[in-house]
């Protein structure tokens, strides 16, 4: 499978000629990186349409911390946050994904204009989440999940992570393909943070050409994330604060686009916009000069 082949497309969303930018908007007070910012409708829909300005090509929208030992906000409190957001940037003309757990929540930002749904249970939260998405026909990511991360970073243990992660990711999407969700819809994430440390999510990193035999889009969502700081803090040293980890949020949106991923999901757009065009300039020139030039034996019209 080609780079290009396992970037691939997802039906219903716009096709990009690149690794697409998905921007974070948290509309949470306790959000690990930028909890509260963005916790009023008009700053959040605001802080999204900057984040389109700066190169974003869709904005996802969650209005329910998924760091470890958060605890669960409610169903309504979870609409209140997120579907006037998600309504009012869709009015502004941006494609929004949503970020959820709930089948509700989904089904009612769907109606106000989302159009992908980003489960990070891959559906296992809420039985209904399956059938809601297959219904309304929206694309839907599946990502690596092993239960919620009250009380810390649960069942992290793993013989072989990449082996496993490939394994329970494939079990995962035939079960939303049984479901009704169309093949070509569906997205697959390797969950970097959610019950892994960071040895972990660099040996997924470093093997994402085996998540993408899967054969569906890949989301690598690593932004600003705790083994960043890890990989910046070196053995001695602290952990720079999330919103210190930009530069190398960059880095590995570059690595990520390189190796074939559909999207790179993150807090600070414009750096990554620029790495993954980067990258793609790159790819481009070295596809250039791997083709037969005009007077070279063997190529077209040569005599």
């Amino acid at each position: 499978m080609s780079k290009q082949s396992g970037r691939g497309r997802v039906a219903g969303l716009p096709e990009w000629d690149r690794c697409a930018v998905m921007g974070v908007v948290n509309v949470t007070p306790d959000s690990f990186s930028d909890g509260g910012r963005f916790f009023d409708t008009t700053a959040a829909v605001k802080h999204g349409l900057e984040l389109v300005a700066e190169g974003a090509d869709l904005v996802d929208v969650g209005g329910e911390s998924t760091r470890p030992g958060a605890t669960r906000v409610d169903e309504a409190e979870e609409l209140r946050r997120v579907i006037p957001v998600v309504r009012g940037l869709a009015s502004e003309g941006v494609t929004v994904s949503v970020d959820t757990m709930r089948a509700s929540v989904a089904e009612r930002a769907l109606a106000a204009g989302a159009r992908l749904v980003n489960d990070v249970s891959g559906g296992l939260a809420d039985p209904a989440m399956i059938p809601v998405v297959a219904a309304s026909g929206a694309p839907f990511v599946v990502m690596h999940w092993r239960g919620f991360l009250e009380g810390g970073n649960v069942k992290g243990a793993y013989d072989d992570v990449v082996t496993e992660v490939v394994d329970e990711l494939h079990a995962r999407v035939e079960a939303v393909l049984a479901g009704g969700i169309a093949p070509d819809r569906v997205v697959v994430d390797p969950g970097l943070g959610f019950s892994k440390d960071a040895e972990h999510d660099l040996t997924l990193l470093a093997h994402l050409d085996r998540l993408l035999v899967l054969g569906h889009p890949l989301l690598v969502a690593a932004s600003r994330k705790r083994f960043l700081g890890r990989v910046l803090a070196g053995p001695e040293g602290a952990p720079p604060p999330a919103r210190e980890r930009d530069a190398a949020t960059a880095a590995v949106s570059a690595l990520a686009a390189h190796a074939g991923a559909w999207a790179v999901r993150v807090h600070e757009v414009r750096a990554t916009a620029d790495a993954v065009r980067v990258a793609r300039a790159v790819e481009e020139a070295r596809t250039a000069e791997r083709a037969p030039h005009p007077t070279a034996p063997g190529a077209e019209g040569a005599r």
